[in-house]
């Protein structure tokens, strides 16, 4: 018969056998997932780089990590991203409303379109709709410049080097990996230590130099690549060094952000607004950073494309006037709050975080909602999409509140735009160093009487402070010139605290530190008074509300976002898709030829000069392959509509990801691209218009 003691010896085990069962599932499944996205983001970088959508730079000399060079496909997405960015794509209603005219009878359409446009709108995005301050700065910057900004001084990252091959890695980037590492792939790490590593991971952007190095020292974290030993962290400027001119006395840098061309500009650019505020300046350049171990592809690079707005307004009035256009937009928020307990991210609307205070202003608000609808029209799936507040030790010191709109991908979540409310730092430092005052101006309705302050000494109210001589020379005989000199010396509060005593003790106290003694001063021996002048308006430094976007980070998520594989015809192998919408499309369409044959062979071409017309982008086929295998090709580009030729009159337009196909005539099919793929009519609104076509 079985004891006790062996029953609870039983029970034990089986309870440690299932523990270590339901970890090893555990491990296995993070195993399996994170082979699925290795595998997933293999298969997209793979048929990015054999369709030619970015390749690494120099590739016949071996490349040189951090730098990429777009090809064609490459280069119209990014086009086509950037101009969007700018105001709506190349949409223009009046000049579609022409040629729709021009192309078809039917006013029902042209009317139906008409309301498409009124109602639901076809989105502008930054500088049209904002009505921005385009403004294109040099890439070279002097050091004054990054000197006022602090970018010398503080543009760094934390360096370490393998001690025996000199091969350089970021510090932070190690303990990073280290820690992730463990936590993901270790399952019978104790409670104490996973809790431990996700506090390092949590407090990582705000340990010191040297903070940084006692952790890699305790965790005894090697080179990646040879295991040797590291050197302690040492900071690393991450600007490209150069010299202007010939002489090389005058040493500048490539810029690390395109905003400080703005900052520079702003006295100019705030008097060709009219001396008005608010107002943005936006700017799209290329930018540099010398980063120590790039890595991630598109994602971490040594140059790269920014499009950035600097919005300046009142720092007393951070309303904005078309925040009730984003305020009921819905949209997953991470704020400090949330981070900090281990709570997940969370749906709110924006007119709620503005209200509760999550977020700062409505300035702040109105551009995070301005860059959610910019990212999911782009392509960007909504569910995938969260914008993170920064925690307290990641903000600087000068900054209000500070949100990035951060993208999951493959990789994780990624960074790839900043919104910014930067007070009035920027526009500060630069005044006080080139002595140029970078302020606005608020026009009174009625001049307003002020106390006066001096401009050497803004913080003090300039004090008038007048001895009646006549009584003091009665008072104090030939004591009088040091009684006066002891009034005069008086700072503000002293002689605030005198004239409320006077005012109500007819009398004070004052030490005459040259007569070595206290004497008594009446109320008819001095005035003292605050000088008070009128003024016609307030000047003030702006603050400056600041989104900043990462191009090439959004194009890679774009990337990833819209891939997809599916089985062919036959189900014998796998077709790479890439569902882009029509707005970031490298190309619009493809025209094919069914067969090879002399009269759909002209009537392609005429359908081509057609789509040139209208400015559609569009790539002809007329190869023997077949069908089949030319919408793969087309498809593999993320090419939306395809129009088939198969007779003279009426050709079939094929949609990309659902493959159905309508059929339409030669004369109408251009028009009909052109409004699809602006966005002024969608696919269902076809498939109502026109007969479907089965093959």
């Amino acid at each position: 018969m079985e004891t006790g003691k062996l029953r609870a010896v039983k029970i034990i085990s089986i309870n440690v056998v299932f523990n270590l069962f339901f970890l090893l599932c555990l491990y296995l499944d993070f195993t399996q997932e994170s082979q699925k996205r290795e595998a997933f983001r293999q298969a997209v970088v793979n048929t990015l780089e054999r369709r030619l959508f970015y390749i690494p730079s120099f590739k016949i000399y071996g490349g040189v990590t951090g730098l990429y060079d777009y090809g064609p496909p490459g280069c119209a997405v990014k086009a086509n991203v950037l101009a969007f960015w700018r105001q709506v794509g190349t949409f223009r209603f009046s000049m579609l409303l022409s040629f729709l005219i021009a192309q078809t009878l039917d006013w029902d359409f042209v009317f139906s379109l008409m309301l498409i446009c009124f109602v639901d709108g076809v989105s502008c995005h930054f500088v049209l709709e904002e009505n921005m301050l385009e403004v294109d700065c040099p890439c070279v910057t002097p050091e004054i410049v990054l000197k006022a900004s602090g970018h010398v001084d503080k543009f760094t990252d934390l360096m370490v080097k393998d001690e025996k091959t000199g091969t350089c890695y970021r510090a932070d980037h190690l303990l990073k990996d280290f820690c992730k590492d463990k936590l993901e792939k270790e399952p019978n790490l104790s409670a104490e230590k996973a809790a431990e590593l996700k506090h390092v991971l949590a407090v990582l952007d705000n340990l010191s130099m040297e903070e940084l190095s006692a952790k890699i020292k305790e965790y005894g974290i090697t080179a990646p690549d040879t295991k040797n030993t590291l050197s302690d962290p040492y900071p690393f400027n991450l600007m490209f060094q150069t010299s202007i001119g010939p002489s090389g006395s005058s040493p500048g840098y490539l810029r690390p952000e395109t905003a400080q061309g703005i900052f520079v500009n702003f006295k100019d650019l705030y008097y060709y607004n009219g001396n008005k505020l608010p107002f943005a300046a936006a700017q799209i350049g290329q930018a540099f950073r010398n980063e120590i171990s790039p890595r991630q592809g598109l994602l971490r690079v040594r140059e790269f494309t920014l499009a950035e707005i600097e919005h300046f307004v009142d720092p007393e009035d951070k309303a904005h006037p078309k925040f009730s256009e984003v305020s009921k937009l819905e949209l997953f928020m991470f704020p400090r709050e949330d981070q900090v307990c281990g709570r997940p991210a969370r749906k709110i609307s924006i007119g709620e975080a503005v209200s509760q205070g999550i977020v700062n202003n409505e300035t702040l608000g109105y551009f995070i909602g301005r860059v959610f609808l910019f990212l999911t029209q782009l392509g960007i799936d909504e569910g995938r999409l969260r914008f993170r507040q920064h925690l307290a030790n990641e903000m600087a010191h000068y900054a209000a509140d500070c949100w990035d709109a951060e993208i999951e991908s493959s990789y994780g979540w990624i960074e790839c735009v900043g919104i910014a409310d930067r007070s009035a730092y920027d526009l500060h430092a630069h005044a006080d160093k080139s002595g140029v005052p970078l302020v606005a101006y608020e026009k009174f309705p009625e001049p307003r009487e002020v106390e006066v302050s001096p401009p050497s000494v803004p913080q003090f109210t300039k004090l008038v402070i007048a001895p009646v001589k006549k009584e003091l020379g009665l008072a104090f005989k030939g004591n009088q010139k040091m009684v006066v000199e002891a009034l005069e010396a008086m700072g503000e509060k002293e002689a605030m605290e005198m004239k409320t005593t006077l005012e109500a003790m007819g009398e004070a106290e004052l030490y005459v530190c040259t007569l070595h003694k206290v004497v008594t001063i009446k109320n008819n021996i001095v005035s003292i008074s605050k000088e008070k002048k009128k003024e016609h308006q307030r000047v003030f430094t702006p603050s400056v509300i600041e989104p900043s976007f990462g191009i090439g980070r959004i194009i890679y998520c774009l990337y990833e976002h819209s891939f997809y594989t599916r089985p062919s015809k036959d189900g014998d192998e796998q077709l790479n898709v890439f569902r882009f919408p029509p707005l970031v499309a490298p190309i619009k369409c493809a025209v094919f030829p069914l067969v090879q044959n002399q009269q759909y062979e002209e009537v392609a071409k005429q359908i081509s000069k057609s789509l040139t017309a209208f400015g559609i982008s569009y790539k002809i086929d007329i190869t023997g392959a077949s069908i089949g295998k030319r919408y793969a090709r087309t498809d593999e580009l993320g090419v939306p509509f395809a129009i088939t030729v198969d007779s003279t009159s009426s050709v079939t337009v094929r949609e990309r990801d659902s493959k159905q196909q309508i059929r339409v005539s030669v004369d109408e099919v251009a028009s009909l691209v052109k409004s699809v793929t602006d966005g002024v009519s969608t696919w269902a609104d076809l498939l109502r218009r026109y007969p479907i076509h089965s093959s």
